[in-house]
Formats: C-alpha cells, structure tokens, sequence
C-alpha cells in the first residue's frame, strides 16, 4: 500500500531525543521519528547553533519532502509499530 502523509503536524519527543510525524497507509496509521542527530547532519546552519525545539521542527519543516522519502523506503520493508529514522537513513 501506498504511504501517505495527510497530517503535516510533528513533534518533538524529548524522551528519544527525535520528532514525531504520521503516515497512513490507507488502513493503518504509521508512527515515525526522526532522530534529531539526522537533522542536524542534513541541515548544516542547525549544527551550528545551540539545538532547540524550534530549531528542529522547522528543520524537519524544511527537510520535509526527503523525510517523507525516507520514511517511504523504510516503511517498503515491512510494516512494524514505528519507525526510527537515523542518520544513516539519509545517506
């Protein structure tokens, strides 16, 4: 099934250190986390600064689409209860 991104709200979830987001798959929901060590890699100017909340949200705002891409190629691997993307998805 196709994955797809309906709600374009996410979250910081400080316990894993990694913004929350959703995808759907018509049936199911589908939870992802970015870990927020593979935003800092993709997005230069944020590694550069002191890393807040606000910082990562709008980088992963900005990373958007490629997240998504990412997310899409995990999910194609099977489906499980979450996924967490690492840097080294990115790559």
């Amino acid at each position: 099934m196709t994955l797809l991104f309906p709600n374009a709200s996410r979250s910081l979830d400080e316990k894993r250190n990694a913004v929350r987001f959703i995808g759907h798959d018509g049936m199911f929901e589908v939870r992802f986390f970015v870990e927020a060590e593979a935003l800092v890699i993709a997005d230069p100017e944020l590694g550069r600064s002191e890393i807040s909340e606000s910082k990562l949200l709008s980088a992963f705002d900005a990373l958007r689409m490629s997240i998504y891409d990412v997310a899409r190629k995990a999910y194609s691997g099977g489906r499980r209860d979450f996924y967490t993307l690492t840097a080294a998805d990115f790559r």
